[in-house]
This record gives structure tokens, C-alpha cells and sequence, in this order.
């Protein structure tokens, strides 16, 4: 196997190794991020938990091993690698790369997200698979012994979306998917022809869909009153979040071979839902029974 060489290294605060990876394909940089356990893997090699938007994630998920994983009578929660797919920024997010990368084709353009901006473009997620697939998954095992038949991927809003297109057409390509609040309504609704023809083969498949309470047709209690709150509630009837995924998960339940679960997280909107989904991934990936 050809070695993939970074273009740039380094350590972040919380522990983990960052590397930027230039696509094979494209040439754009996105920034890696590594987090490995101390001591020895076990003998199958580490689970892995797979994310999107790096930058935002990493250092929770971090936290969250280390504080449960410790207590594993407790918590029934062991250790694991983390790899997280983000951006050389210093940001939490690259919202026009990201839109790009985490939009699935055909895509559509939209105005730039600020004056004098470029047009934002989805539609990327082809290439964001084949980076994740092809070569992040390489460059991860040459350095870390890890346990192929056991590796998850979250994603949370966009990134929820790419979890699950990515799932309907590459079951295989993991064994644990966790879409956190998934934009399952994005685009008219074109996951759903995804999901008509998904066909999740021999493995058995672990799936965890989510949402915050206040991504359903309620607004959160700071929002009521507010001079956008006709047009937040006009918006949520169109995205329909929660009953969305909902649906979606009471359907891959029913499909041989597939676990499928919903949960709501109490009190939580679209952003502060991030870490609570994130800490589920953890205790999903990495759950020792």
C-alpha cells in the first residue's frame, strides 16, 4: 500500500495527533484528527468511531472516553480510537466546505453565506466517501492496529444526512451508523429514493437515529415570542426533523439483518444537541455488551 504522506502535522491541546490530507483526486486539504487510547490493543484491534465535522467534535469525544471508558462496570464503555474528518481551520466548522463535502449528489447552488462570497455548492459527497474510504482509512491503519469488522460513523445535521446516504449505497462500510439530527428533508426529501432501494446484504447492521426535543413542531422555550417565531415553526413544519427520523428508523427497524433505534434528547436544540449525540455515538461504538 502506498504511503500517504501529510502535508502538515502536529498536536492539538486535547491529546489528539492532527494531520492534513491532500485528496488523491482533487488536491484539497482536509484536516485529520487522531486520537488513540494508551496500552495495548486488544487482539482483534481497537474499535473505531468515525466523525464528520472534526473540528467541532474532537475534543468531546475525547472527554467522553476518557471519563467513561475508566469505568467500564459503570458505564459499559471501553476504550477506542477516534478519527475525526474536518478542515485546516481554527474554527468548530467550514461551513461552505462542508457543504459541499456533506451534501449528497445531484446537489443544488445557493447564495454565498456572506457578502462578496462564492456560491455555495452541494452535491460533493462522492468525493468526501472515496476520501474517507480510500484514504483516511488506510493512513489510519498503517499507524493504528485496528479492528476492521467493528467501526462506526456519526454525523450530526449535514453530517447525519452524508451518514446515511453513505449507508444506503456502502452498508458495508461500516457496522455502527449514528445520524444525529439528519437534514433527512434536505433537498426534497431525495434520501428517501436512497433509502427505496437500500438493501443492507449479509452483515448485520447497528443504526441510531436522533433529534433534540426542540427540533420538532415546538419551539425551545427562549424561542416563543420572538420576532421569528412564525417563521422558525414555518420552518421546522418543513424540515420535520424528529418525525422524520422517526419514520426512517421504525423502517430500517423492520429490514432483516438491521437494529435500528430513535432517541430524543430532552431539552436540546439543533447545536446544543452536538455533544449529547456524541457521547451516545461513543457509548453505541464502544459498548462492551
Amino acid at each position: 500500500m502506498t504511503e500517504i504522506n501529510p502535508i502538515a502535522e502536529g498536536d492539538t491541546w486535547t491529546g489528539a495527533r492532527w494531520y492534513d490530507l491532500e485528496d488523491s483526486e482533487t488536491g484539497a486539504l482536509r484536516r485529520l484528527f487522531l486520537w488513540v487510547p494508551q496500552g495495548k490493543p486488544p487482539a482483534e484491534g481497537w474499535p473505531v468511531l468515525y466523525m464528520t465535522d472534526g473540528n467541532a467534535v474532537i475534543g468531546t469525544a475525547i472527554d467522553a472516553v476518557r471519563a467513561q471508558a475508566c469505568y467500564p462496570s459503570g458505564t459499559n464503555a471501553g476504550w477506542g480510537v477516534l478519527v475525526a474528518v474536518g478542515y485546516p481551520t481554527g474554527d468548530a466548522y467550514d461551513p461552505f466546505r462542508r457543504s459541499w463535502d456533506l451534501g449528497p449528489p445531484p446537489g443544488r447552488c445557493y447564495p454565498p453565506f456572506w457578502e462578496g462570497g462564492e456560491e455555495v455548492r452541494t452535491g460533493g459527497s462522492t468525493e468526501m466517501a472515496r476520501f474517507l474510504l480510500d484514504q483516511v482509512r488506510p493512513f489510519v491503519a498503517e499507524r493504528v492496529r485496528v479492528n476492521p469488522a467493528h467501526q462506526g460513523l456519526f454525523g450530526h445535521s449535514f453530517g447525519g444526512l452524508f451518514a446515511l446516504w453513505l449507508m444506503f449505497n456502502k452498508p458495508a462500510a461500516f457496522s455502527h451508523w449514528i445520524a444525529a439530527s439528519p437534514a433527512i428533508t434536505w433537498e426534497d426529501s431525495f434520501l428517501l429514493k436512497h433509502q427505496a432501494r437500500f438493501d443492507p446484504g449479509a452483515q448485520h447492521l447497528y443504526v441510531h437515529l436522533s433529534a433534540g426535543e426542540w427540533e420538532g413542531d415546538r419551539l425551545a422555550p427562549f424561542q416563543i415570542g420572538t420576532e421569528d417565531a412564525e417563521a422558525r415553526l414555518a420552518e421546522k413544519a418543513k424540515t420535520r426533523t424528529i418525525a422524520a427520523a422517526q419514520q426512517m428508523a421504525a423502517e430500517l427497524a423492520e429490514l432483516p439483518g438491521v437494529t435500528a433505534e430513535y432517541e430524543t434528547y430532552a431539552g436540546e436544540n439543533h447545536m446544543s444537541v452536538l455533544p449529547v449525540a456524541v457521547n451516545r455515538a461513543i457509548q453505541k461504538v464502544f459498548a462492551l455488551s
